[in-house]
């Protein structure tokens, strides 16, 4: 079943391979050793994915992202958060997570009170009633089912 122990397993089986050097997350959507699939669990893993991969990357240290004009000028004490350096930066260097709600309760409670699980099963259905994929570039079809058949 999705839920915390699951998020948490899946987080530590790819956190680790990944921080060791791989570029490959195995197991999207799977639980019980691979023996379901689940579209909820998928949503969760990908919001997991994005996490893991932006953290893999580490932190930049150049001037521009340090900042140190910005720094005098607010100073200690100062509101860092709403100058316009931040804001230019923040998607950049913060995962903005689509699934995990990081309001405080208030604000996730005005929004109907969804836990991860259950707002990850209503996406997936929205998902699977809506999504529309994009079409092959044209001549790929053809050219993967050479593929598919010169390896039989």
């Amino acid at each position: 079943m999705p839920d915390a122990q699951a998020g948490h397993e899946k987080t530590l089986t790819a956190l680790l391979p990944a921080l060791a050097g791989a570029n490959l997350v195995y197991g999207m959507g799977m639980l019980e050793m691979g023996q379901v699939l689940s579209f909820s669990q998928m949503v969760m893993d990908n919001e997991l994915a994005a996490m893991i991969k932006r953290s893999i990357c580490g932190i930049k240290v150049n001037d521009e992202l340090m900042a140190v004009d910005v720094i005098k000028r607010v100073g200690i004490g100062g509101n860092f958060l709403g100058q316009q350096h931040t804001l230019d930066h923040l998607e950049d260097e913060q995962v903005q997570a689509d699934m995990i709600d990081r309001r405080m309760r208030g604000g996730w409670e005005k929004r109907g009170a969804k836990d991860l699980h259950q707002a990850s099963v209503e996406r997936a259905k929205k998902i699977l009633e809506t999504h529309q994929p994009k079409p092959l570039e044209a001549g790929l079809a053809e050219e993967l089912v050479k593929i598919a058949k010169s390896a039989e």
